[in-house]
C-alpha cells in the first residue's frame, strides 16, 4: 500500500468466527509479553518514543497547527509500535527503521484516527457511556488497518464489532492499559518511556491472539 492510498475492502466474511466467538481475553499474559518485548529491545522501544516525545513537544510550540500536525502522526506513530511487536512475535527480522513503517499506511490511519476521534468525543458529549464504548471498541483499528490495508471505516467497524461481542473484558483490559500508563505519568512522567511502549505491544500482542495475523509482510 502507498501511503496516500486509502486502504481496500475486505471480505468481512473473513471475521465471522471472531464476531460468533466469547473470546478470552489474558490481561496479564498480554502485559507480561509486553513487558518482556519491550525488554529484550529497550534501546530501540525507548529511542522510538523520545522521538515521539520529541515530536509531540515541538508540535506543542506551533499551538492549533502543531497539534494538528501531531494528530496526523500519532496513528502511523502508534502502528509502528504495532508492526515491531507483529514482527517480534512472529519471529521476524526486526530494526529500527521498521518502527517508521507505519507511514506507508499514512491516509487510512489518518482517516481513522480523525473520525474514531471525533466519534469519541461526541460519545463523551452525549452522556460519557457512548464515548467509552466506542473507544474500548476501535482499539483494533490500527492493526486492522496493517494487518489488512484495510480502508479506514471498514477497519473501525470491523474491530468495534469484534470487540462489541466481549466489550465488559475489553473494558478491562483497556482499562488496565490506562492504569499502567498512569503510573508512567506518576513517575515524573519519565515512565512513559517504558509503560507507552509496553501498552502498545501488549494490545498488539492481544490482536495477534484474538485474531490472528493476516499478513506476514508488515
Amino acid at each position: 500500500m502507498a501511503a496516500f492510498d486509502y486502504g481496500q475492502k475486505v471480505d468481512p466474511q473473513l471475521f465471522d468466527r471472531h464476531l460468533n466467538a466469547t473470546l478470552t481475553i489474558n490481561v496479564q499474559d498480554y502485559i507480561r509479553k509486553g513487558w518482556e518485548m519491550f525488554k529484550e529491545h529497550i534501546g530501540e522501544f525507548v529511542g522510538f518514543t523520545l522521538i515521539i516525545f520529541v515530536v509531540s513537544a515541538l508540535s506543542s510550540k506551533f499551538d492549533f497547527a502543531g497539534s494538528l500536525v501531531f494528530s496526523a502522526l500519532a496513528a502511523p506513530f502508534y502502528a509502528g509500535y504495532g508492526i515491531a511487536a507483529f514482527r517480534l512475535a512472529s519471529g521476524q527480522a526486526f530494526q529500527f527503521g521498521d518502527f517508521f513503517k507505519g507511514f506507508n499506511y499514512f491516509l487510512p490511519l489518518f482517516l481513522a484516527g480523525l473520525a474514531s476521534g471525533i466519534l469519541v468525543s461526541i460519545g463523551f458529549v452525549l452522556l460519557i457511556i457512548p464515548g467509552i464504548y466506542l473507544a474500548v471498541g476501535y482499539m483494533f483499528t490500527t492493526f486492522l488497518i496493517v494487518d489488512y490495508r484495510m480502508e479506514f471505516w471498514d477497519a473501525m467497524e470491523t474491530s468495534r464489532k469484534i470487540i462489541s461481542k466481549n466489550w465488559f473484558a475489553f473494558f478491562g483490559f483497556a482499562f488496565a492499559l490506562f492504569a499502567v500508563n498512569l503510573v508512567g505519568v506518576l513517575a515524573l512522567g519519565v515512565g512513559l518511556l517504558v509503560s507507552v511502549p509496553v501498552t502498545a505491544c501488549a494490545a498488539a500482542i492481544a490482536y495477534k491472539e484474538l485474531i490472528g495475523l493476516y499478513s506476514s509482510e508488515w
